[in-house]
């Protein structure tokens, strides 16, 4: 992972430390991001639009199989975090290994705390600490049928019919 946009989170802290005083707005969102698709760039394009700078949180593999189960992700993080920094829209890809981002958020401290409207907004993980924090938290619809369980499912039935 050479790639300049995947940071460690120490290096992300110190990097929106600079920025912020530079008076940009943050905006963060996180996810697995386990095989890529047109709801993810649609709304990672969205996410960006509402401020300067867009940081995204990605699930490791471990984080991953806690959330999700054994058999994901399909892609390993080193891949997810480099197809996401290939994206013109995303800024920073920050890695997270807990199984919620809640410590990455408080870390970081965004402007902006960005999820899927399949979050119910009393739901959202950190949103009470950004709003405290004086930020906002934003929830973009998502694209109907566009998920990677979905592909991973159209697959299966596709190539190994039971």
């Amino acid at each position: 992972m050479a790639d300049k946009k995947i940071k460690s989170p120490n290096q992300m802290k110190k990097i929106l430390g600079g920025l912020k005083k530079d008076g940009k707005k943050i905006v963060f969102t996180n996810g697995c991001f386990d095989i890529l698709h047109v709801g993810h760039v649609r709304y990672l394009s969205r996410a960006r639009k509402l401020g300067d700078i867009l940081v995204v949180g990605l699930n490791t593999d471990r984080s991953v199989r806690i959330i999700k189960g054994e058999k994901r992700p399909i892609v390993c993080e080193e891949e997810r975090a480099e197809v996401l920094s290939a994206l013109k829209v995303v800024d920073y890809v920050v890695l997270f290994d807990e199984a919620d981002p809640f410590a990455l958020i408080k870390a970081l401290e965004p402007s902006i705390l960005v999820k899927g409207a399949d979050w119910p907004k009393g739901k959202i993980i950190g949103g009470d600490f950004i709003k405290r924090s004086g930020g906002k938290v934003v929830r973009i619809p998502l694209v109907p049928g566009s998920s990677s369980t979905n592909l991973i499912e159209k697959i299966a039935k596709a190539y190994c019919p039971s």
